[in-house]
């Protein structure tokens, strides 16, 4: 290995609300041991209120803003292996894109309409939900967002059927080969 080369080394879950990051986050999280960063709950820790109410008072791009300062400091050349699950909307920034690339390993996760729409349905913290139609904008906001995963993504999964334990042995395989290939 090459002094000052950041080698990716964490498993990054990237995917719309409601796919699973942070289940299958949990779940790789206690197989590895490795920690668990949380990317939104970590922001709402840092900035002492949820992501609606930052919505609501700063507007999504200073939510934005803090997504993205939050992986750069991520992916500082001494960080430790990480699970690391993110927002929905972190592919939205093309630099957040590169900053993924250099964390490690990168996973969509993904899942019908019907099935995000099923999970999100009962969570009130969703703020890019709060509209008179949630399924339309959740198809226009994969139409958008979809062709960024499928280019930032090393491994795509689609967990509509899988429980978290099928996901994380999938992902564990491929990440294996991943990093093999990365030393």
């Amino acid at each position: 290995m090459t002094e000052g080369v950041n080698v990716p080394k964490s498993i990054v879950l990237i995917g719309f609300m409601g796919s699973g990051k942070t289940t299958v986050g949990r779940e790789l999280h206690q197989r590895l041991g490795y920690p668990l960063v949380d990317m939104d709950h970590l922001i709402e820790q840092r900035a002492g209120k949820p992501i609606t109410a930052i919505f609501a008072e700063s507007g999504e791009a200073a939510f934005r803003d803090m997504e993205t300062a939050l992986l750069q400091e991520l992916a500082a050349p001494d960080a430790p292996r990480r699970i690391i699950s993110t927002g929905g909307g972190v592919v939205v920034r093309p630099e957040n894109r590169e900053l993924l690339h250099q964390l490690g390993y990168v996973v969509w996760l993904h899942a019908p309409v019907d099935t995000i729409l099923e999970r999100t349905g009962r969570n009130r913290e969703r703020p890019l939900l709060h509209t008179e139609d949630p399924r339309a904008k959740i198809e226009a906001m994969l139409e958008l967002r979809t062709p960024w995963y499928q280019a930032t993504a090393h491994q795509a999964v689609d967990t509509e059927g899988l429980d978290s334990g099928e996901i994380a042995t999938g992902i564990l395989e491929s990440a294996r080969y991943f990093f093999t290939g990365h030393v």
